[in-house]
């Protein structure tokens, strides 16, 4: 989570400035932002009984419900999920705002889809005077008050590592692996 122990005292912090943000959900997180009424629900984004589960929230993940999973499957495991169908031109506009908002705190910002990003931060400290990771923790909660949907965070010393520490806490983490760490976790 944003402001965990984890984000005050790794012993790297201060030398890590590669990050990786995933919109945690993103389709269906927008959908909900959208329509409060299904906060606790289980949304499925996805196609008729023939297609397939573009992604699901969190409340449907809880039942068996994954990304690509066939509807029909999907439905079996999950009968009461409300399915929304996709609406990429909403997606796409929200992904650039979500965008905009990263590069409030980097021009150094690489997507690599719709709902996730590589970020250099290097450089960012005399800009938002402080460290990186504090940068990165201030740009989560940006996303989560301006645009209503959260994200997961992983900084690293390098892009593959940071991808991986965004997806160890979802939804809403900040996970950080540094070069320390990096061979032992890495043989796990």
């Amino acid at each position: 989570m944003c402001g965990s122990a984890r984000l005050i005292d790794h012993d790297e912090l201060e030398r890590l400035t590669i990050a990786h943000i995933d919109c945690d959900a993103f389709y269906a997180a927008v959908e909900k932002r959208d329509n409060p009424t299904l906060s606790d629900k289980p949304v499925i984004v996805g196609g008729g009984k023939r297609g397939v589960a573009m992604t699901c929230c969190y409340v449907a993940r809880r039942y068996g419900v994954h990304s690509a999973m066939p509807m029909y499957k999907a439905l079996a495991v999950c009968p009461d999920a409300i399915v929304i169908r996709p609406d990429m031109e909403k997606y796409s506009r929200i992904s650039r705002e979500v965008r905009n908002v990263m590069l409030e705190a980097t021009p150094m910002v690489e997507p690599i889809s719709i709902d996730e990003a590589f970020l250099d931060l290097s450089g960012t400290e005399r800009l938002h005077g402080g460290s990186a990771a504090r940068t990165l923790a201030d740009l989560a909660l940006r996303i989560e008050d301006r645009i209503g949907i959260t994200v997961s965070t992983g900084l690293s010393y390098n892009k593959f590592l940071a991808k991986i520490a965004s997806g160890l806490n979802k939804p809403r983490g900040y996970s950080v692996i540094g070069r320390a760490e990096a061979v032992g976790f890495l043989a796990e």
